[in-house]
């Protein structure tokens, strides 16, 4: 067990974590949601999302490949409610513990604040990284009701320690976010209607990203007929065949990091939560 984390329950078809093989995959989850603007309990996300696990099969019949990934659960962090800065910063730590290890982190959300701290640790291991960010929202704002540390800001954030940025489902902004873009020569933005016209030229740009990289999906990038139980929801989202289509292409890549948030639910058997939970799996499944 890692420091700052506890035990709640294990995302089906993980490892025991004894005798940790390098080079592998490492889940946390991070019940917390005190930024939270619209609707609440993403902090339960963890909790059901991993319950949702546990109905799917080990063969996944949409790559027709089993789940042979060698990866761990580590359990939830230790958030402190309420303190996002010092949550983001044990975030930071404890992905720092499975750096050392030679894992790489898989975040279960809670708000997208849990981003900040997974990509600080990676971004400093590796000097140079692209987050393919998909979304909603654009997360950009410089402050959120004067916090700097905030589900509305992790993309700013982000993108002040260097990072890269590549924006997908994007279909609720701010004019001063997105005039923030347009200043900036980092961020490529493919909005929801590129997702349904142009996937084609949206796989080959995410087939050319040179270096690491990490993949942050926010629930409501989905359309809420989909993925109801989420933060800020917002019609005309995504399908999932569409995520499943761009984690196909990017698991081809050199993936370090990996996060699913938003998913506010706090039912068992929650649709939202068995969605997030499949998109884990997509995951995990694609990349050996």
């Amino acid at each position: 067990m890692l420091l700052n984390t506890y035990e709640p329950w294990k995302f089906a078809f993980s490892c025991e974590n004894e005798n940790i093989k390098e080079n592998s995959f490492g889940i946390i989850g991070v019940p917390f949601d005190s930024t939270t603007s619209y609707h609440s309990g993403a902090r339960l996300g963890p909790i059901v999302v991993r319950e949702a696990s546990f109905g799917f099969e080990k063969y996944n019949a949409v790559f027709n490949k089993d789940l042979t990934a060698t990866f761990y659960d580590f359990g939830d962090v230790n958030v402190i409610p309420g303190n996002c800065e010092k949550t983001c910063k044990i975030i930071e730590d404890t992905v720092n513990e499975l750096i050392e290890l030679d894992i790489k982190p898989i975040i279960i959300g809670g708000e997208h604040s849990s981003s900040i701290g997974a990509i600080k640790a990676l971004y400093e291991k590796y000097g140079k990284l692209t987050v393919v960010h998909m979304d909603a929202h654009r997360d950009l704002a410089f402050d959120f009701i004067g916090e700097k540390y905030s589900h509305a800001t992790v993309m700013r954030r982000v993108h002040e320690l260097g990072a890269d940025l590549v924006q997908i489902g994007i279909r609720s902004s701010s004019k001063e976010e997105d005039e923030f873009v347009k200043s900036t020569y980092n961020i490529q933005t493919f909005k929801n209607k590129d997702v349904r016209k142009h996937m084609d030229a949206i796989e080959y740009y995410l087939t050319n990203i040179d270096g690491p990289i990490y993949i942050s999906i926010d629930m409501d990038v989905l359309d809420p007929s989909i993925a109801p139980n989420v933060g800020n929801p917002v019609p005309c989202g995504l399908f999932v065949s569409e995520l499943e289509d761009i984690i196909r292409t990017l698991s081809h890549k050199n993936i370090v990091g990996f996060d699913v948030v938003e998913t506010a639910s706090n039912s068992l058997g929650d649709s939202t939560a068995v969605v997030g939970a499949k998109l884990i799996y997509d995951f995990l499944t694609l990349i050996e």
